[in-house]
C-alpha cells in the first residue's frame, strides 16, 4: 500500500447503470471512457452494478486495452475482477467485500478505496487499510435511489478534519458545485451524472474548474 497516495481532483466514474439499456454495451462503454480520457481524466472507476460477471469483465478488459497504462483504472466492488483485468484498484462500499477482504485479495501493490457516509464509517475506514476514503453524498444525488442523507459542505470539512487519509468527495457534484467541495477539504471530487453528455468537454471543463 503506497504510503501516501496522490489523487488527481477529478475522480471519473462510468457507472453503467446511468447508461440506457441500449448503450450498456462494449463499444459504448469503451468509447465513453475513451471520451473522458481524451478529456484528460487520469483516474476513472469503472462501476457496474447491473451486469453480469462475464459482462463486467468483458468491459473491464476492454476499457484497460483502450486506454492503456496512461490512466489509471479502479474496479468497483469485485477485487477479483480487478485483477483479472488488470485493473490498479477496487473501491469498496458499505455493503460490499469488507476493506480487509478486499486487501487480502488484491495485496499490497493495488490501490484500495472505501465509500464511507457519516463520522463512524469514516473513522473505522481510516484505521483501515485503505488508500483512500469517499465521503457523501454531499449533495442530493440522482445516481443512486436510496442514497444516504446529504452530508453537506459542513459535512465534508468535519470529514477532513477527521481523516488523514486523501478524501474524495462524492454526491450530486457538478461542474457548478465542485470548487465549493475542493475548498471544503476534498483532494478529490467524484463525478458520474454531470460527465455523461459531452464527456470530453465535461471533463475538461472540471478540470479547468478545479485547478
Amino acid at each position: 500500500m503506497p504510503e501516501l497516495l496522490w489523487l488527481p481532483k477529478l475522480y471519473a466514474i462510468l457507472d453503467v447503470g446511468c447508461l440506457a439499456p441500449p448503450l450498456r454495451t462494449t463499444a459504448t462503454i469503451v468509447s465513453y471512457a475513451s471520451d473522458l480520457a481524451a478529456g484528460e481524466v487520469t483516474l476513472l472507476q469503472y462501476r457496474n452494478k447491473v451486469g453480469t460477471t462475464c459482462e463486467i469483465l468483458e468491459h473491464a478488459r476492454a476499457i484497460r486495452q483502450a486506454l492503456g497504462s496512461g490512466v489509471t483504472l479502479i474496479l468497483n466492488d469485485r477485487a477479483d475482477i480487478c485483477i483479472a483485468a488488470g485493473y490498479n484498484g477496487v473501491h469498496v462500499g458499505q455493503q460490499d467485500l469488507s476493506p480487509e477482504g478486499a486487501r487480502s485479495v488484491i495485496g499490497d501493490n493495488h490501490i484500495l478505496g472505501v465509500s464511507t457516509h457519516n463520522p463512524e464509517q469514516l473513522r473505522e475506514a481510516d484505521a483501515g487499510p485503505a488508500d483512500y476514503v469517499a465521503f457523501g453524498p454531499v449533495f442530493a444525488t440522482s445516481s443512486k435511489r436510496d442514497h444516504d442523507p446529504v452530508v453537506g459542505i459542513e459535512g465534508v470539512r468535519a470529514a477532513r478534519a477527521t481523516s488523514s487519509k486523501p478524501l474524495v468527495a462524492i454526491g450530486g457534484i457538478t461542474r457548478a458545485n465542485a470548487k465549493s467541495v475542493i475548498d471544503a477539504g476534498a483532494d478529490s471530487v467524484a463525478v458520474i451524472s454531470d460527465l455523461l453528455s459531452s464527456p470530453t468537454t465535461a471533463a475538461e471543463e472540471f478540470l479547468r474548474l478545479l485547478v
